[in-house]
């Protein structure tokens, strides 16, 4: 029996993303289904579960093997709001034209907000935002009742979802932020939408590329430069596109990348994400190390830096662990090392495991064993963290 639930702060909804068992799981909207692979994913036990809940733990065995059957509105929404799962999926949401129409009204507000919590360093809050827009707008598709303009802002959605996903996800679970920037591209072809279509062939690049499939990536990108059709949507496929190239040590690309990216900078009044002197020079460091000419870099990291100021925290993060990557190349092993440490407290302050994993990696081919213990441990505490 419930112990009568208490006000629960409600959990991240990050799990809801993160794994095609969670998007199974939902579709079923059968609540013991559901509560057994939040947690399985979750790593929780049974009796955590009731602890978060509220309820006896002998009540969440009971609902798993269909003993008891949660008939309760009031029971059935509390659930939903602590563990983040979106309500229709429990059959405690209106599904009427009105409610819907009312939720697109502020869509687009929604995911400006999201987009510029992301940008802000705050991607968890971004994905928090964005849940319950992304949720009811796939079931909506699902029922086969979607028009243009809620179509266009179901592939708007799903961009920004797995962007945000992107920043937040390790490196094993990485390729459900590249399905969700896929299916963006989906929609915005179908839909023949340039401006979306544009944008998401370089946000699902990055994220193919950050998922291991480098050549996909490249490919993609290749497709953005070519379609930009201005100095900053250009300038930041060929950011991409350079990252890209150096991962897969395709020397040539990477400096026809690196000296498009050059020019159009060079044209743009825009200080985004990428279009400033500071992440051009984080990439060009990465990708000359990644291209076999470390004593390049140093000699890059040696010349006089542009201000020292990221456009985005995450950032800070990056460049550090890049220093580190160049100094350990060139075998300044102390300053690597200090550099890494730094990185990866900055990385693990603005909640980036990718970046804790990436910096993990650097020390252990180094062999920098202190540094790669540090790593470990920002990594476990950041996946404990994604799940609460």
């Amino acid at each position: 029996m419930p112990s009568g639930p208490a006000p629960q702060a409600r959990r991240s909804s990050l799990w809801l993303w993160s794994s095609p068992e969670a998007s199974q799981a939902l579709r079923t909207r059968d609540l013991a289904t559901i509560l057994r692979t939040y947690r399985r994913l979750n790593r929780l036990s049974q009796d955590r579960l009731a602890q978060v809940l509220g309820f006896d733990k002998t009540y969440i065995s009971m609902i798993e093997t269909r003993r008891r059957v949660i008939a309760d509105l009031g029971n059935l929404r509390h659930i939903a709001h602590t563990l983040a799962i979106p309500g229709h999926a429990l059959g405690v949401t209106e599904s009427g034209d009105a409610t819907f129409a009312a939720m697109m009204q502020f869509a687009g507000s929604v995911l400006t907000l999201a987009e510029v919590a992301r940008k802000s360093g705050h991607a968890t809050d971004a994905v928090n935002e964005l849940w319950p827009l992304v949720a009811r707008l796939e079931a909506r598709a699902a029922e086969g009742f979607m028009e243009r303009d809620s179509l266009t802002i179901l592939g708007r959605a799903r961009l920004c979802l797995g962007v945000a996903l992107g920043t937040l996800l390790p490196d094993e679970k990485l390729t459900s932020a590249a399905k969700w920037t896929g299916q963006a591209l989906i929609v915005a072809e179908r839909l023949d939408l340039p401006e979306l279509t544009l944008h998401a062939l370089t946000m699902h690049g990055n994220e193919l590329r950050k998922a291991g499939r480098v050549g996909a990536a490249i490919a993609r990108l290749q497709r953005a430069v070519a379609q930009s059709t201005d100095a900053t949507s250009r300038a930041t496929a060929c950011a991409m596109l350079a990252r890209a190239a150096g991962e897969a040590r395709r020397t040539e690309l990477f400096d026809t990348a690196m000296r498009g990216y050059r020019l159009q900078l060079d044209r743009t009044a825009d200080a985004g994400m990428l279009t400033n002197e500071f992440t051009f020079r984080e990439i060009h460091l990465r990708g000359l190390v990644a291209t076999g000419r470390a004593a390049a870099a140093d000699r890059l990291m040696s010349q006089p830096s542009p201000p020292r100021t990221p456009a985005a925290p995450q950032w800070a993060a990056i460049e550090r662990i890049t220093t580190g990557d160049v100094l350990l190349a060139v075998n300044e092993r102390a300053s690597a090392a200090e550099a890494l440490l730094t990185g990866l407290s900055e990385a693990e302050m603005t909640g980036l495991p990718h970046q804790a994993q990436r910096a993990h990696a650097i020390a252990n081919s180094g062999r920098l064993a202190e540094v790669a213990e540090v790593a470990h441990s920002i990594v476990t505490r950041l996946q404990i963290v994604a799940v609460r």
